[in-house]
């Protein structure tokens, strides 16, 4: 990817534009725009990956396959909720929810819990 980025960056500007990938006037590319861009290469790519054509791919769809894999390389929430431009922690917390693997672990971690002799408490004075 960062090789990619930096091809990008060193092809000529078109129309003066300013924005890091402009739409076709030069100005930004908006959210329909990228949409559109979007359908065009999954249609492409349905072409040859059986698996995507039972599947909805949308900019949102990307954006938490991206915040899952920063989870799952071990990224700090904190730093995934900044990417991703989250007001409140809570947001990007459903993402540890989903991340099963990142649960288990956890259990691992904890030892077997052993019953002691049930009793019933009795407060002193």
């Amino acid at each position: 990817a960062q090789q990619a980025l930096r091809g990008w960056l060193n092809e000529p500007r078109k129309r003066g534009a300013t924005a890091l990938f402009p739409n076709m006037h030069g100005g930004r590319l908006s959210a329909d725009g990228v949409q559109a861009l979007l359908n065009k290469y999954v249609a492409k790519a349905r072409e040859h990956c059986v698996t995507l054509r039972s599947k909805r791919v949308s900019p949102h769809v990307l954006r938490h396959s991206a915040a899952m894999e920063l989870l799952q390389a071990g990224v700090d929430c904190s730093v995934i909720a900044l990417w991703l431009g989250h007001e409140a922690m809570e947001t990007t917390l459903t993402y540890i929810h989903a991340y099963l693997e990142l649960k288990e672990s956890a259990l691992a971690k904890l030892k077997p819990y052993e019953r002691a002799k049930a009793e019933r408490f009795r407060p002193n004075d």
